[in-house]
């Protein structure tokens, strides 16, 4: 059995880091830092691990883009976005970007050019991923120029992503072959532990496409089929609704050899999924994709009951759903 710690009292060490800055995180059952006698789980800890249990459904919510900010979050390997930030830029800071990751699992990067760079997939400790990156990107704005930007416990309390950014700015992602816009043009060469991260994660991405002639739809290349996954904006239950009217009637095809596999739930949307033949590109998926849209706003109106036939339909649909977060 393990030695119980014996209980510290307040004291002047306790007092003098309050007063110098945050509380430094420790185990749950260690002595609080700031010196109150009482372990950490019972003090500072507990506002942590209240904000852990309040889980945020839709963090990406009333930004521009949330269903792309879904795909870039869970389903694309390398893109960017050029971000607009509410009050402008500071000065010294030509551009805000967020990227998809970053090497070496950096949460940001402040460049030495002064622009920074937000890596969207990264782990969240709030609860909330909209709280957790906008902390990340207001100490990046922050950093001295060529500074990544470590991962740390974010505050329960603290601004978002909705209280920083533009909700009415272009959210345009540009989606890559690769993860080369880690290493800007100008740069003479790579530190050696970026250009083996690169290397790695190249070797590891599935080549993506973002569809034009529909919203948020993402092709994707695998060994044995091709998928186009798809992040829409309605809510749940009116989208099994009119997706299990389409199966009913044979209308979720994108043509030959296509089929309506399920869905992912990520970030209180749903993503369906098609496989593909490996020959279809995606180009070919344009016409078919924007047909299918067409379709879909149609069940979409529909406020019939849904006949037996469609229930069927509706459960197979829910039976092959899968939550990502």
């Amino acid at each position: 059995m393990a030695k119980k710690r014996p209980q510290t009292k307040a004291g002047k060490t306790g007092q003098a880091q309050v007063t110098n800055g945050e509380i430094p995180v420790v185990g749950a059952r260690e002595p609080c830092p700031c010196g109150s006698g009482r372990r950490y789980k019972a003090c500072h800890g507990r506002a942590a691990a209240h904000a852990v249990t309040e889980l945020v459904q839709r963090p990406f919510e009333g930004l521009a883009g949330e269903c792309d900010w879904v795909a870039l979050r869970e389903l694309v390997p390398a893109a960017t976005v050029p971000l607009t930030l509410k009050d402008g830029l500071p000065e010294g800071v030509p551009s805000v970007t967020l990227a998809t990751v970053l090497p070496m699992a950096w949460p940001a990067l402040r460049r030495d050019d002064g622009s920074v760079l937000l890596a969207l997939q990264n782990e969240a400790t709030s609860g909330d991923l909209a709280r957790d990156l906008a902390d990340t990107l207001q100490r990046a704005l922050e950093a001295e120029p060529g500074t990544p930007i470590p991962a740390r416990r974010v505050p329960a309390e603290g601004p978002r992503l909705q209280d920083l950014l533009d909700a009415d700015a272009e959210f345009a992602p540009e989606v890559h072959t690769g993860f080369e816009f880690w290493i800007p043009q100008s740069a003479d060469g790579a530190d050696p532990e970026v250009a083996a991260s690169l290397e790695r994660a190249n070797a590891a991405a599935i080549p993506t496409v973002k569809l034009v002639s529909v919203d948020s739809a993402y092709w994707c290349e695998t060994p044995e089929k091709n998928h186009l996954r798809w992040v829409m904006p309605y809510p749940e239950e009116k989208l099994l609704d009119a997706l299990a009217r389409l199966q009913a009637a044979g209308s979720t095809s994108l043509g030959a050899d296509t089929r309506l596999v399920g869905s992912f739930r990520a970030h209180g949307l749903m993503v369906p999924v098609w496989d593909l033949p490996t020959a279809m590109t995606a180009e070919e998926c344009e016409k078919p994709a924007a047909e299918f849209a067409e379709r879909l706003a149609g069940a979409l109106a529909s406020d019939a009951p849904l006949t037996a036939e469609e229930r069927r339909a509706r459960g197979g649909l829910t039976n092959r759903q899968v939550t990502l977060s």
